[in-house]
């Protein structure tokens, strides 16, 4: 028996997939997890000890740098979220809301506009570069248009995540060919019925791995992982230079006079859609009181 490190790419019914050394073992968890209160979740980095006939058993996981409840998945190193010009035209409440949670958990957000061969994205373009998060415009129909978006996701373990219409299945199909994705049909393709399963599971994409899991929705998102007020400011980078700065200490950065984020909202030098889903999301958990809090 030997010693080898990999990382979960699928749990299923108590066996767990390790893909280590170019080969993918069926292990099997020792009990001090569930002792612990350890649940290993696709993504993990593991120890594992081998046999012959490819099974094994999980002796160890590895330091986690992130981890979502549900679904359950650790160690993304980006949520792409993907926008579209029109066709759907993108809500960005939705949007902001799936950035927000990102920030929270330590995981990078990036933004996809696509659809810009139908439309004009200067608009969503304006209010995402503003924030300093990394943006990509596309066309999932141009293929040169895919190629920095390609080079972005080699070697990272990365989460898509959009309103359905956007062009997910698309875009992925524009990076791999392989996977010939039919539209809305991700999860179908790669094994699994829309309903039957909350279980992520990673496939390789541009030398890294795609989570593919049902159910990432900003709903889901906004329900497991809360995000209070304290908390909220933090998750909207462009409000970093001017927190700290406002005339009362402990601004909510709501109705207070004096608010440097509020000042700089009407300078333009942060976006007001933004600021306005700062708001919506402030008055959805303003009045939790602390022992209210999961």
């Amino acid at each position: 028996m030997k010693q080898v490190q990999g990382i979960i790419i699928q749990q299923n019914g108590g066996f767990y997939y390790v893909e280590a050394a170019d080969a993918v073992y069926t292990c099997r968890a020792r009990g001090i997890f569930r002792r612990q209160g350890l649940t290993p979740v696709a993504g993990d980095r593991v120890e594992i000890s081998v046999e012959s006939d490819n099974t094994g058993m999980l002796e160890k996981i590895l330091e986690r740098r992130n981890c979502l409840v549900r679904p359950p998945v650790a160690n993304i190193d980006l949520l792409v979220l993907v926008a579209s010009v029109c066709q759907p035209k993108t809500n960005t409440l939705v949007l902001d809301k799936m950035i927000a949670v990102a920030e929270k958990k330590g995981i990078q957000p990036i933004v996809v506009i696509n659809k810009s061969d139908l439309g004009d994205p200067g608009e969503l373009e304006a209010i995402y570069r503003s924030t300093g998060l990394e943006c990509f415009t596309v066309s999932a129909t141009d293929p040169a248009s895919l190629e920095p978006l390609r080079r972005r996701l080699a070697g990272q373990i990365s989460v898509f995540a959009g309103n359905s219409g956007v062009g997910k299945s698309s875009i992925l199909n524009g990076i791999d060919p392989t996977l010939q994705l039919s539209t809305g049909e991700i999860s179908q393709k790669l094994g699994r019925g829309r309903h039957t399963t909350r279980t992520a599971t990673l496939y390789h994409l541009a030398e890294g791995y795609l989570v593919d899991t049902p159910g990432f929705s900003s709903l889901e998102l906004e329900q497991v992982e809360p995000i209070y007020k304290e908390e909220l400011p933090y998750c909207f980078r462009e409000f970093e230079p001017y927190v700290g700065r406002c005339r009362f200490s402990g601004c909510a950065h709501y109705k207070e006079p004096g608010c440097a984020v509020r000042m700089a909202v009407e300078a333009g030098e942060v976006a007001q859609s933004r600021y306005d889903s700062y708001v919506t999301m402030y008055e959805a958990v303003k009045d939790i009181k602390e022992w209210e809090k999961v």
